[in-house]
């Protein structure tokens, strides 16, 4: 247990989502096999990273503001005017 380290995350951090999201996709399609030196690592890693970002792949969030303003409302106060 000395070699993990927790670290307690807010369970509405949507950028968190997408980040945790895209380092498993990168995992799946890049790292998923034995790199025997950390230049390919970065290669692969850059190439991945180059064709990821050309793809405009986007991420279909279902949770709108709407919705967070009733679910979560001590975290997204409604703005009166």
């Amino acid at each position: 247990m000395d070699r993990f380290e927790f670290v307690y995350t807010p369970k509405h951090g949507s950028w968190l989502n997408m980040a945790e999201i895209e380092l498993h996709v990168i995992n799946g399609q890049c790292l998923n096999r034995h790199l025997d030196s950390i230049e390919k690592v970065k290669n692969e890693a850059a190439a991945w990273q180059h064709h990821r970002n050309n793809a405009n792949n986007k991420i279909n969030w279902q949770f709108n503001t709407k919705d967070a303003r009733v679910k979560l409302k001590r975290l997204y106060p409604s703005i009166k005017a």
